[in-house]
């Protein structure tokens, strides 16, 4: 049994979803490992982690649209000490999740054809986010 982890950094250029699977890929080798799951670990309540299509960036400005529309910014929340974002983007991490489990197998991510892994920043001025990556496998 192998066990590995590590922590990459990331920072999205604003609100949105952003396809991260490539800098995860970079931040960790799994070439070694036949048959493991990763597990991803987003360390942040205003943002959130999600699995969904790579290959249309449509797909993503709607996703957007759609959590923004769900749960809107300005509406009377008891949180806002830290603006009319803050408490949206609390609701959107626990909403879609902080973290992710992905099986690995002949040491690559066993996604589907069109699965990417997204970093969904929820906040009008985002900070650098770390996200711990683990993995175990033979």
């Amino acid at each position: 049994m192998k066990m590995k982890q590590t922590i990459v950094r990331i920072k999205a250029p604003n609100r949105g979803f952003y396809l991260i699977t490539d800098k995860i890929l970079e931040a960790i080798k799994i070439d070694d490992i036949q048959m493991g799951v990763m597990n991803l670990f987003l360390k942040h309540t205003s943002a959130s982690l999600t699995i969904n299509e790579n290959a249309s960036p449509d797909v993503r400005i709607d996703m957007e649209r759609i959590s923004s529309a769900l749960v809107p910014d300005g509406y009377n929340y008891a949180h806002s000490l830290e603006g009319p974002d803050d408490m949206p983007a609390h609701f959107k991490s626990s909403m879609f999740g902080v973290s992710l489990n992905i099986p690995i197998t002949n040491g690559r991510l066993n996604l589907g054809t069109w699965q990417g892994i997204y970093l969904n920043e929820h906040r009008d001025y985002p900070s650098l986010r770390e996200i711990v990556i683990t993995i175990w496998g033979m």
